[in-house]
């Protein structure tokens, strides 16, 4: 029973994962003025956050491992980022529930050594 806890745990993170990178396209396509400006919030949002997951934090094809302290920074900013993204864009509850779910994977990650 714990190991399909935890396998649920490691789905949650995946999924999270999709989701900052929807709030984040989300937002941009909200806030953007006029269609180039959403097209590049909206398309380029995901793709800078995107491209700094893959660096620095990628479960195991990371090109720049980030462990410890910075690891920890790394996951508040992108996750953190994704939540504020749909705080930003008008959607408070959501953003809410976002990151309190975040906050109860990532306790379960490390309680779990994850």
């Amino acid at each position: 029973m714990l190991s399909l806890a935890k396998n649920t745990n490691l789905l949650v993170m995946f999924l999270l994962e999709l989701g900052v990178l929807a709030s984040v396209g989300y937002w941009g396509f909200v806030v953007g003025q006029n269609l180039p400006v959403k097209l590049l919030l909206g398309l380029g949002g995901p793709a800078l956050f995107i491209a700094v997951w893959a660096v620095f934090g990628a479960a195991n094809d990371a090109t720049i491992p980030l462990t410890g302290a910075a690891r920890v920074l790394l996951e508040v900013l992108w996750f953190g980022g994704g939540a504020m993204a749909l705080v930003m864009a008008g959607r408070l509850a959501p953003g809410l529930v976002f990151a309190a779910v975040y906050v109860v994977n990532a306790a379960l990650r490390l309680f779990w050594n994850q």
